[in-house]
């Protein structure tokens, strides 16, 4: 029947688009770490680095809405209530993984990282009393093994890097768990929704950021981190900005083959380089 062939295709687009959203969120996610880890390597103060983070994508979304490239949101007060705890739970857990890429090296912070679905699932249990097959809490095992041998042969073991990971996780099952209750029948969603999360968490960072390292260290640290590389800095800038626009372009048609998997191993291989 052709009708049934149709449904088919349908479904089968479906597939691969979602098979691409995936692929780019963890190919995006893979770059995003590295440099990271490359500005916390010159730069060594994580509160700062992830004020800038909000602040960047924050400013890129206040742009879109004054040039109408998005629709702004239409909020209230009652919407920015409910977000709060959500934002306060971000704020935490994107503190918390940028300290731990500060202290150890970005594979391990990943390692410890992929435990979140066991916090996820011990949270539901013992806090809200939601209850699992036990084939869910068996498949938890080999993830609290692997990060528990990660973290006994880690050679540059850090237990502020460990604690800042584990922190991270936690936050951030609370911060999903917040979002899922409280931003129930909100309007807001997508991309404008998570604009309003990160704008919200930069207010709950700054002065945080402010009173733990404040503009005294960062002067410091800024002048450091010039002294060391600052006769390559623009250029290796811009020869590295080249070189991912040009795997950008390539994204289109490639990405749909990539899996999570060799997303990370080749992110990984690329930081240790």
């Amino acid at each position: 029947d052709k009708s049934d062939g149709v449904v088919e295709k349908i479904e089968a687009a479906k597939r691969v688009k979602i098979g691409v959203y995936f692929a780019t969120w963890w190919f995006l996610n893979v770059i995003f770490n590295i440099y990271n880890k490359k500005v916390l390597n010159a730069f060594p103060y994580p509160w700062l680095t992830s004020t800038l983070s909000l602040a960047a994508g924050s400013a890129i979304m206040l742009i879109s809405w004054a040039t109408k490239v998005a629709e702004a949101p239409n909020t209230d007060l009652e919407f920015w209530k409910s977000l709060f705890p959500v934002a306060l739970a971000h704020t935490i857990g994107h503190v918390a993984a940028t300290v731990s890429m500060s202290k150890v090296a970005v594979s391990f912070t990943h390692i410890i990282k992929s435990g979140e679905p066991a916090f996820s699932v011990l949270v539901s249990k013992f806090i809200l009393g939601e209850t699992f097959p036990t084939s869910v809490y068996l498949s938890l095992l080999p993830i609290i093994g692997g990060c528990g041998l990660a973290a006994l042969t880690e050679l540059n073991f850090n237990m502020i890097g460990f604690m800042g990971a584990m922190i991270s996780n936690l936050a951030f099952v609370f911060r999903n768990i917040f979002s899922k209750r409280g931003m129930k029948g909100k309007s807001v969603s997508g991309m404008n929704y998570y604009a309003c999360l990160s704008l919200l968490s930069l207010l709950i960072l700054t002065p945080f950021a402010i009173a733990v390292e404040g503009p005294k260290v960062w002067a410091a640290g800024w002048q450091n981190a010039v002294s060391e590389i600052g006769p390559h800095f623009i250029w290796r800038s811009n020869e590295e900005r080249r070189t991912k626009i040009q795997e950008f372009r390539g994204c289109s048609v490639d990405v749909g083959v990539f899996t999570s998997r060799i997303a990370e191993h080749e992110g990984g291989i690329a930081a240790c380089r």
